[in-house]
C-alpha cells in the first residue's frame, strides 16, 4: 500500500467551490442525481453521491463523526445536491453489528463513495470492499489493504502536544487528567501527545489517566470527570467523543456552583467552545484540539468526483499539512502561553520534535 502525506488546502477547495458555484445551475423540479454539471451548458452529467456510515457516537456527538457529517453536507452544498439518494446522506450505527448492514445499504442505494467513520470501522470497510470491488470507500482514522479503499489518518499526537503545553502552563494545581475513550492506536497517539507536551513545559506535572472503554457513554465521562476533579485537577483534555460531553457537564456544574472554581476542559476533534458555556459570560472551555475530518471528506469526496479517487493510498494529515491544530481559546489562554504553544507548533511543523504515537513507559 502507498503512503504518503496529503496537504489540506482549504482555500484551494473553498476557490474550487466557488468556481464550481458560480458555473452551476440546480433543477429543484429534478432529483439529486439528475442535478446539472458544473459546466453550465447543455451537456449535464449524473451527479457524484457521497455517504458516510457513523460509529456508535453518533452523528450529533459534537465531535468526531459531527465534524465529518458536516464535511459531506458541505460538499453536497458545494455541488447543489440534496440530502438523500442520489446526493448526501448518512446512516446512524447504535453498535458495531450495525457497520456492515449500513455500509451494504449505502451500496445497495448507488452512493458513488461511501466513508466509514472511525477505527472501529475498519473490520466492517475491508469484509464489504472486497465483496464491492467495482465501489468506492474511505476510511477515516484506520487502514485496510484494499485498492478501492482510500485510509485517512491524522498526526493526533502533534496536536495533543500543543493540548498538553497549555494545559501543563495553564494549571495552578499541577495536575492535569487525559480522558480516553476506548484503547485503541487513534487514542493512544491522543494519550502520547499529550503527555509529552505537558512534561516539555513541566516535567513534575501530575497526569491522570482514564480510558473510560466507550464512546458513546457521557455518564461515564462526568463520573470520570468528577474523581478528577475532585483529586486536585484543574484541566481535562478529552479524546472521548460523545464520553466526553460528560466532561463538559461536570465542569459546567461545578463552574455554576462555584464562579472562582478552576475547572477547564480542553475539546477534541472540532471546537468545544459552545459545549464549555456555563452562561453569557463564562466558559469552561480551554480550547479544543481540531482534527481536520471535515476538510478532508470534502477533499477526497472533490478528488473521487474528478476521477481521481487515491484508492489504495493512505493520507496523513499533521501540523505541517494543518491537518491538526488548536482551536481559537477566546483569550482563556494567556498571550505568554499562546507564544509558548506556537513555538513548539513551529518546531513540530518543521520536523525538529518528533511526537510519539505511544506514551513511553
Amino acid at each position: 500500500m502507498k503512503k504518503r502525506k496529503f496537504g489540506l488546502v482549504l482555500t484551494s477547495v473553498l476557490a474550487a467551490s466557488a468556481i464550481l458555484g458560480a458555473c452551476g445551475a440546480k433543477d429543484d423540479e429534478k432529483p439529486a442525481k439528475d442535478n446539472d454539471n458544473a459546466s453550465g451548458g447543455d451537456n449535464t452529467e449524473e451527479a457524484f453521491s457521497v455517504a458516510m456510515v457513523t460509529d456508535v457516537g453518533g452523528v450529533d456527538d459534537k465531535s468526531f463523526n459531527q465534524s465529518a457529517w458536516e464535511g459531506v453536507q458541505a460538499y453536497g452544498k458545494e455541488h447543489s445536491l440534496s440530502k438523500g439518494d442520489g446526493g448526501f446522506d448518512y446512516l446512524q450505527s447504535a453498535s458495531d453489528a450495525d457497520y456492515e448492514t449500513n455500509l451494504n445499504n449505502l451500496i445497495r442505494r448507488d452512493f458513488n463513495l461511501v466513508f466509514g467513520i472511525g477505527f472501529m470501522m475498519a473490520d466492517a470497510i475491508d469484509a464489504v470492499a472486497v465483496e464491492n470491488p467495482d465501489s468506492h470507500f474511505a476510511l477515516i482514522d484506520a487502514e485496510v489493504e484494499a485498492d478501492n479503499v482510500v485510509n485517512v489518518l491524522f498526526k493526533e499526537q502533534e496536536g495533543a502536544f500543543l493540548a498538553g503545553v497549555a494545559a501543563a502552563k495553564v494549571s495552578k494545581t499541577g495536575k492535569i487528567g487525559f480522558v480516553g475513550g476506548v484503547d485503541i492506536p487513534v487514542i493512544n497517539r491522543f494519550h502520547a501527545g499529550f503527555v509529552e507536551g505537558a512534561k516539555a513545559v513541566n516535567p513534575d506535572i501530575d497526569i491522570q489517566v482514564k480510558y473510560t472503554g466507550a464512546f458513546d457513554k457521557a455518564d461515564l465521562g462526568k463520573i470520570t470527570a468528577n474523581s478528577m476533579y475532585s483529586s486536585g485537577v484543574d484541566v481535562i483534555f478529552h479524546a472521548a467523543g460523545a464520553t466526553g460531553n460528560g466532561v463538559f457537564s461536570e465542569a459546567k456544574e461545578r463552574k455554576a456552583k462555584d464562579p472562582n472554581a478552576d475547572v477547564w476542559v480542553i475539546g477534541v476533534d472540532a471546537d468545544q467552545y459552545e459545549e464549555g458555556k456555563v452562561d453569557d459570560k463564562t466558559n469552561v472551555t480551554l480550547t479544543s484540539m481540531l482534527k481536520g475530518v471535515n476538510t478532508a471528506v470534502v477533499d477526497i469526496s472533490n478528488r473521487a468526483k474528478n476521477g481521481d479517487f487515491p484508492g489504495g493510498e493512505t493520507l496523513v494529515y499533521g501540523l505541517a499539512e494543518d491537518g491538526v491544530k488548536l482551536a481559537d481559546s477566546r483569550g482563556a489562554i494567556p498571550e505568554d502561553v499562546q507564544k509558548v504553544i506556537d513555538e513548539y507548533k513551529e518546531k513540530i511543523a518543521k520536523g525538529e520534535i518528533k511526537v510519539p504515537e505511544k506514551v513511553e513507559k
